[in-house]
Formats: C-alpha cells, structure tokens, sequence
C-alpha cells in the first residue's frame, strides 16, 4: 500500500491522451507509461483552437514549435471574435466585439473601465485598452520571424489539425519520451478485491496492469463513465447546445487572408465558428436540437459557408451529438478521467484542451504518489475540478445571457435568468456598479481571469453605472489607453502579416 506508483496506463489517444501520456513521461521519466489505442475508434478531431498555455506545454514536453507548425498546419491564434451576439438582426450598427488574449494595458494599476465610458465609450473596450483588436483587423501575426521558438511579442495560442496533432504528439511520446504504445481493443476490467481497477483486459494482448489509470476514452468514458458508473452532471438547462455539423472546407485562393483568431458568428438558433489554417478552414455550426432541426443547422451552415466564399464544391458536414456536462466525480480510486470522458460543454472558448492541460498539470504535480495517499488527491482533484467546470459554465453562459437578440425562442431562453447559474445572477448585479475583478472568484489559479469577463460584458453591451472619477485616477487610466494606442500602433508597423509568417515557417530551413 506505500510503495510508489511506477505503472501507469492512458486509455485512448487523440489529443487529450497522447497530451497526457507525453506531459507524464516528460515529468517523470521513473514512471513507465504505457498509452492504449484501439484502432476500431476515430478521434473526433474538432478541437482545433488552443489558450496561450499550449506554448509552455509543448516547450515543457520538448516538442519543436517550428516542427509543430510544420507538421500541423498550425496558425497563430490571438483571440476570439464575435459577430452577431449582442443585437444580431434587431442590433444597431456593426454588431463585433473580441475576446482577445492580451490583457488591459495597465489593467491592474488604472480603473480603465470608468475611464473608457467617460472618455471613449464610442469605441469598443478592447480596442481601447489593448492593440489586439487592430493587430487581428489587419491581419498581423503576433510575432516576428526572428522571435525565439514559444516567443511571443503579443499573446498568442494555435489553430492546428488535430488528426495531425495527435499524430505528432504519438511520434513524439513514443520516439523521444519512451511512452509505450498498445495498439488493441479493450473488452474489460478486472477488479481488485478492494475496487481498484488492476488490469484492462485487450483482446491481442490479454491483460496489462497498471498503478493508475487515465481515462482518455472520450465521450464514451469507458473507464470512469462505464465501469465506475459516475454519472454525468447535465448542465443542458444552463447552455442548451447538443450538436454540430463540422466540416473542413477548402480555401477559394489558398495564399489569400489568414485569421488570426477565431471566429464565431451567431446564427437564430445557435452559432458557427470559423477556424482558419494555412491549407484549409474547419467550420461548424453548433445548435441545439430541442430548438432547432438538423435540417434547419444544415441550411444555416451552408448559408455561412456560400456568404464567406467557400467554393461550391465542398464535403459533407458530419453530424456530432454530445450531451453538455460534466462527472460528479472525476478521480475515482485509482482512475482518473482527463478530456471528453471527464465532460464537455460545447466549442465556445475552446476551453476542452485547456481542461486537458490543467487535469494533466495536476497529475503531474501531484506525483510522486503512493496508493495509500491517492484517496486525498483524489478528493482535491474532484473538488478544484468541480469548481474549474462551474466557473465555465459561468463565462460561456455569459456570452449568451447577455444578448438582445429576440429572433427566436432559443436566445429568449438564454436570455431567461431562471436558465443562468445561481452564482452569475449574484455577480450581473455587482458589476452594474463596479468591473469584474480578481476578489469575485475564489481561486488563484482561475480558467478566466476577470479582464476575460470584462471584455464579454462590455464587448455584449453591458454597461455599468457611472461613477465619477478624480482628476488623478482618470489621468492614469488616459495614461494606459495613449501606451496602448502607442503599442498598436508599434505592433502594426513592425509585425509581419500572419500568412507571410506561416508561410516564412514553413519553407525556412
């Protein structure tokens, strides 16, 4: 019972399994990790957008950044914008607002929030506090060629291919971090006689047995849903989505314009994002089927795609049910679910790989272990776990509690406070009379941190009262909106265009 966990084995690859076993092995290589894969299961392979936070995962796993982008079909991500959230068909004017990844310049010395609507509240919030939103508009890459490897000069995450992804995170793990890889089918579990799981049994290599298991298994969750029995917490009253149409289209000029963010454009009864990479854009509409027909998604999305000038010849969009949620419990003796089997909500924010890279932070910090401490990690992971999900239950429920939109039943129902977690509808009214700030949530380490709110209120029209400021306070926070308009204008000068970047990536030896 004291002897320290020297075995330990991933259920499922993709993105979410390889991540873990490649983080695992690189923090611990005492540990011998063996990474199971069945080769009768296809990756989903729609989670194409990544935080910031990917940089320091792939630099901490030893992955090249410029093999990445090579390999991947990686652009820079800088944020995320929004079109027709806010007012959508009844809105007034152009209805666009960004979610960027820079924060505030000076965003913890100034109250830039009373200073913008005093001064500048004509113009967007972001805008004014941060060049991101120019840096985006003109289509700049947010580094320059000879920035070192995970560099940034403005804040940055990727899109990529995720089949590729995957595929680049298996040659590393196995080639350069010994990870071992089993490539066979899981037909059962035998048990200890204390519930344990010891052994997954696979149908060409019989029975391997581990320390810990991981549960990588996605959406089937075969180890902690299927065999522990944890059920899912539906949170489908709070954010109704439950399906989308992916499909990965072709560019009509491929050396034309490359996004530098993602984008997410509202629809009436649900929304598209937009993701673009060097070779190709993945697009999908997102919907819920209580509200809206597959037939009614298809129209939609095939409406966005001929808008945005996709050739006419295109694949076939394929459909994906999920059911919005998360595990009551995440770490269940000696299995712990990280990814899709731990939950999903829906595409909004990206926040499925980050949960992956936090899950997987934590495991690692966490060891070394023994069996008999296991218990009271356990018991941490699933209470900071449960808390991490609620908090993005909260953000993304934000995005759609706040619209003016009244085109149909489904974003009067998102407007409906009785469909809002408890905890948003004590915060709204706080921020009428003050900006989000960090002492409203209760951790160190939050998902996002309370700029991110910030940009979604103001970007959705949100405003809250006025209070008057001194000649002092209003003086520094006019300070930090000339640096960050000094900055925008530096950054639009010397960064190279994204596409001409990625492409300088590409064919530099």
């Amino acid at each position: 019972m004291n002897d320290r966990l020297r075995k330990v084995v991933v259920l499922g690859g993709g993105s979410a399994g390889w991540l873990v076993a490649a983080l695992l092995a690189a923090e611990h290589p005492d540990l011998h990790i063996t990474l199971i894969e069945s080769g009768d299961v296809p990756i989903i392979g729609v989670g194409e957008g990544t935080w910031p936070s990917m940089r320091d995962t792939l630099r901490r796993i030893g992955l090249s950044e410029t093999a990445f982008i090579r390999q991947c079909d990686v652009a820079f991500k800088q944020g995320s914008r929004f079109d027709g959230w806010a007012g959508g068909a009844a809105g007034e004017g152009e209805d666009r607002y960004y979610h960027p990844f820079m924060l505030p310049v000076g965003h913890d010395d100034a109250d830039l929030v009373q200073a913008w609507m005093s001064t500048q509240s004509e113009c967007s919030f972001a805008d004014v506090v941060s060049p991101s939103v120019q840096v985006c508009e003109a289509g700049r890459a947010p580094k320059q060629a000879q920035t070192p490897e995970f560099g940034a000069v403005a804040n940055y995450g990727y899109h990529f291919d995720a089949a590729r992804f995957g595929q680049i995170l298996r040659e590393h793990a196995c080639g350069q971090l010994g990870v071992h890889h089993v490539i066979d089918h899981m037909e059962g579990v035998r048990s200890s006689e204390v519930g344990d799981i010891a052994a997954l049994q696979t149908r060409a290599h019989g029975e391997i047995e581990a320390d810990l298991f991981v549960d990588c298994s996605g959406l089937a969750s075969l180890l902690i849903g299927r065999h522990f029995g944890v059920p899912l917490k539906s949170e489908r009253d709070v954010l109704f989505n439950d399906a989308a149409l992916p499909v990965q289209v072709p560019y009509a000029r491929i050396d034309g314009p490359l996004a530098t963010c993602t984008i997410a454009t509202a629809w009436a009864k649900g929304w598209i994002w937009d993701i673009g990479l060097p070779s190709r854009r993945g697009v999908g509409c997102v919907f819920s089927r209580e509200h809206a027909s597959e037939d009614e998604a298809q129209a939609a999305l095939q409406a966005y795609l001929d808008a945005s000038g996709a050739p006419a010849e295109r694949p076939a969009p394929r459909l994906i049910h999920f059911d919005p949620g998360y595990r009551k419990q995440f770490w269940v003796r000696n299995c712990v679910a990280i990814g899709l089997s731990s939950g999903f909500i829906e595409p909004l924010e990206a926040s499925a790989l980050a949960m992956v890279e936090l899950s997987v932070q934590r495991l690692c910090d966490e060891l070394p272990m023994t069996r008999q401490s296991m218990d009271a990690v356990a018991r941490r992971f699933n209470d900071d776990f449960s808390y991490r999900w609620a908090r993005i239950i909260d953000f993304l429920k934000l995005h759609y509690a706040l619209t003016r939109r009244d085109d149909s039943d489904y974003w009067r129902a998102h407007r409906d406070p009785t469909s809002w977690p408890e905890r948003l509808r004590e915060l709204l009214p706080m921020w009428q009379l003050r900006p989000p700030a960090r002492h409203d949530f209760g951790r160190i380490d939050e998902v996002f941190p309370a700029v991110s709110y910030q940009y979604v209120l103001y970007g959705m029209g949100f405003r809250p009262k006025h209070q008057p400021l001194s000649d002092a306070k209003l003086g520094q926070a006019k300070s930090c909106f000339e640096e960050a308009a000094h900055l925008k204008r530096r950054l639009l000068t010397g960064l190279p265009g994204h596409r001409s970047l990625i492409d300088y990536i590409q064919k530099s030896a």
